[in-house]
């Protein structure tokens, strides 16, 4: 592609990124073809090659209006575009930095800003969250049926954990015990702990670990995530100079963050080494166990029928296929065919809240899809995902790891 850059943005090194971007687009279209937005709204202007202009005429100088920061917002960064693009445009980088920008020109309207204000302050903070989500059920029999059924149940307070055990293991590795998934689905951390164990390997969860920072990232507070970063690479570190063997991450969502903290930090002169380590060390749980799967104790038993959902964040950000798929059926889960499975579902972080037409209408096309040959369970790996698609439909929806739990010898 051809660019030129608006004097104003000549010395700014984000902006130079963004060309060098914008250079490998060769415009061939097939993105398109993977896009959910553009297939639901068939506008060339929600779609990759659409928003690319609109990046691309904004740096050479054009003026950007509440309308272009419509079609960017539109964006779920599912990034299905990548794993289709034959010249490898590196699509979710260019769109985080041109929301940035085209933001800080338009601005955006009160109302705005407080929503997103308010995801940033509650959502990263699990005591927050838990207590926003203990108001809304004492609040549900007083709310509009669509919006009761969007308030989560909070699940009951598990054991504590055994540390005589963990301490009996030679074996280290780290924990993410995540945001929502903490408060909401607190079974999916132990489940993976129960996997280890069975390995002689113990999981490390620090408390002063946090948010991932993805959150914050993608609602254009950059130096607000990367504290996030730092936070965690300042928990994590003594545990990696202790010899943890990997960062084990359950929320896809999450685990494709920390697997780019080192990008992300290049620049910080004090952090940047340690962050390249931690992205090094980073695993979604699927590609570690799966290197153990013989070894993990399974009973052989016929678990029913599962279709599985593979988030975004698995298969096109960190471009994991068939992992999960795999230690399922080790775990005797027979798993249905599901169409469309590279598109989204239409949580996509903070998406849901902040375009819920949009969000619901591709819930619901994953919901038939998923639901089409009437499993008995849906399973996917990343928590959003999770409450987004129990939000539509009554087939219990839960994170794989748990259903491999199940099948461990006892």
């Amino acid at each position: 592609m051809q660019t030129q850059i608006a004097p104003r943005f000549q010395d700014d090194p984000a902006v130079a990124e963004a060309d060098a971007i914008l250079r490998t687009c060769v415009h061939c279209g097939f993105c398109t073809a993977t896009c959910p937005t553009y297939q639901l709204l068939g506008d060339e202007l929600d779609g990759p090659r659409g928003r690319i202009y609109l990046i691309k005429e904004f740096f050479a100088g054009a003026p950007a209006t509440g309308h272009t920061l419509t079609h960017l917002d539109r964006c779920l960064t599912c990034r299905a575009c990548e794993t289709t693009c034959p010249s490898g445009v590196r699509y979710a980088r260019l769109a985080e930095i041109g929301r940035e920008y085209i933001e800080a020109e338009v601005g955006r309207p009160l109302v705005e800003r407080l929503k997103r204000r308010l995801l940033r302050a509650i959502v990263p903070h699990p005591g927050r969250f838990r207590l926003l989500v203990q108001l809304g059920a004492a609040c549900k029999p007083l709310l509009p049926e669509a919006w009761a059924r969007k308030v989560p149940a909070l699940p009951k307070p598990l054991p504590a954990r055994s540390t005589a055990l963990q301490a009996a293991q030679q074996r280290r590795v780290i924990a993410l015990a995540g945001c929502v998934q903490s408060v909401m689905t607190p079974a999916t951390g132990v489940a993976l702990e129960q996997l280890l164990g069975t390995l002689g390997i113990a999981a490390e969860v620090p408390a002063s670990a946090g948010c991932c920072g993805a959150l914050s990232l993608h609602l254009n507070a950059h130096a607000e995530a990367q504290d996030y970063m730092r936070r965690n690479i300042d928990a994590w570190w003594p545990l990696i100079e202790a010899g943890a063997e990997a960062i084990l991450v359950s929320a896809s969502g999450c685990g494709s963050m920390v697997k780019e903290y080192g990008e992300a930090l290049q620049g910080d002169p004090v952090y940047a080494e340690k962050a390249a380590r931690v992205a090094a060390l980073a695993r979604d749980p699927s590609e570690w166990l799966l290197d153990h799967a013989e070894e993990i104790p399974f009973v052989a038993a016929d678990r029913g029928t599962v279709a599985f959902h593979a988030p975004c964040s698995l298969q096109h950000a960190q471009r994991l296929q068939g992992g999960v798929e795999t230690l399922l059926q080790r775990a005797g889960y027979r798993l249905t065919g599901v169409r469309d499975s590279q598109l989204c579902c239409g949580s996509a972080g903070t998406y849901s809240i902040l375009q819920p037409v949009l969000s619901r209408q591709l819930r619901n096309q994953k919901l038939a899809a998923l639901q089409a040959e009437q499993p008995d369970c849906i399973a996917t790996a990343n928590i959003g995902c999770q409450m987004h698609l129990q939000s539509g439909c009554a087939t219990p929806v839960r994170h794989w790891l748990e259903l491999c739990a199940e099948a461990l010898q006892r």
